[in-house]
């Protein structure tokens, strides 16, 4: 093959006849007459094959280059009409989309994942600390006293009340509570045990939660505790923590006035003023026992705050001492039956003297003898002898172990109510 630029006429062959001979339509060329490069003796035409027999007509004639073209202007108003019906129906789904993505605002920008909302209402399980503060939270009120506050917690649907001694001490016997929800009743004092540090007030309000009572004496230190209460005036606070310590006695009061006792639960759970007289609460949302006493550096009551180290009464003492003060206006006090020296380190609890006919003596203690456990339970001095003996109510049997010289002796002694 050549680019035509050195063509020359091939030789005579039975493909090219001779001058004379009729011509042979070539299937290759059309209008070959008239084409510079065709070889003049070789004439070409397109030659159609014919239908095979039963052939319909052919399905598109072939266009007739002499026939005037259709018109552009239908067809381009088609396009321009199709481009804006995609243009409006392309924008119109971006918007949509926009706006369930959070960027339509007004051009604002949206921080956070999209696609991830919370229920307008998150159920939280009963057993999971919101769902105990959600239980328990109802039956704590705000104790207001004479300008000062405390706490408390409903114990019965007539409306009883356990607080402390101090938050009701040097008030009125009318007094006014708020609860979680805003709403606010007035109280009226039933009774106080100013040794124990457990009063007793009546809310004058229906409808009212009590709460759940868990038993002291089942709980072990690393428990999880909730604190409720109005600490430094603020209401519906919750703390968290652990039991940190069992049995932890206390000597609370001014000297010159009264002074308290008792064998505390210590508690790590953020405590400070305006939280006496709360519940302190188990996992479960029982109530363990009444958060009374802290522990502080400050050198006034005013300075005082919370450093880890708090004490809550046993709710098997408050329990006790409120049934007493409800039922007969007054709490007995729980007695051995002897008097204790306090201010000495003698490794346990000194007795100074024995009651002729008191618990100690009919357990055959003596003036002199040194009490080293009570219920299993090592004491340190004579205040933690008296602590321990209160936890108990009149009538409990428990054990004692007493130094008398050198000799280690065993013994078990019946408590008793005090009679004063």
């Amino acid at each position: 093959m050549t680019d035509g630029w050195n063509w020359s006429r091939p030789p005579t062959s039975s493909a090219h006849p001779a001058p004379g001979e009729p011509q042979q339509s070539s299937p290759w060329w059309s209008g070959g007459q008239a084409d510079p490069w065709r070889d003049p003796y070789a004439p070409s035409a397109v030659l159609l094959p014919p239908p095979p027999p039963g052939a319909g007509p052919p399905l598109e004639s072939p266009p007739n280059p002499d026939e005037p073209r259709r018109p552009l202007g239908p067809i381009l108003m088609i396009c321009l009409v199709t481009a804006l019906l995609a243009g409006g129906v392309g924008g119109t789904l971006g918007f949509l989309f926009a706006v369930k993505g959070g960027y339509a605002e007004s051009g604002r920008t949206q921080l956070g994942a999209t696609g991830q909302s919370v229920p307008e209402s998150a159920q939280r399980p009963p057993e999971s600390t919101s769902g105990v503060v959600d239980r328990v939270q109802p039956s704590v009120v705000t104790v207001r006293v004479s300008g000062a506050i405390g706490s408390g917690f409903v114990v019965s649907t007539d409306g009883y009340v356990i607080t402390n001694d101090h938050v009701v001490e040097g008030g009125d016997d009318t007094l006014s509570v708020s609860f979680h929800d805003g709403s606010t009743a007035t109280a009226k004092l039933i009774g106080r045990d100013p040794e124990s540090d457990i009063a007793v007030i009546k809310v004058a309000k229906e409808g009212l939660i009590p709460v759940a009572l868990g038993n002291s004496d089942e709980i072990a230190v690393g428990d999880p505790v909730l604190a409720f209460g109005s600490p430094l005036a603020l209401v519906n606070t919750v703390t968290q923590g652990i039991v940190s310590a069992l049995d932890r006695t206390i000597q609370a009061g001014e000297e010159s006035g009264t002074r308290r006792y008792y064998a505390a639960i210590q508690t790590d759970a953020a405590v400070n003023q305006g939280n006496s007289g709360g519940p302190l609460v188990d996992g479960a949302g029982r109530v363990i026992g009444v958060n009374s006493v802290i522990r502080s550096v400050g050198g006034t009551t005013a300075e005082a705050g919370n450093i880890g180290l708090a004490f809550a009464i046993p709710i098997n003492q408050a329990k006790r001492i409120a049934e007493d003060i409800i039922d007969t206006g007054k709490a007995r006090r729980t007695v051995i039956g002897a008097e204790v020296m306090t201010g000495e380190s003698a490794a346990g609890a000194r007795l100074r003297s024995v009651e002729p006919a008191g618990p100690a003596a009919a357990a055959g203690l003596k003036a002199g003898d040194v009490i080293t456990k009570l219920d299993g339970h090592p004491l340190d001095d004579g205040i933690s002898l008296i602590a321990m003996v209160r936890k108990y109510a009149p009538g409990s049997v428990v054990a004692v172990e007493y130094r008398r010289g050198g000799k280690i002796t065993s013994a078990s002694v019946t408590l008793a109510a005090d009679t004063n």
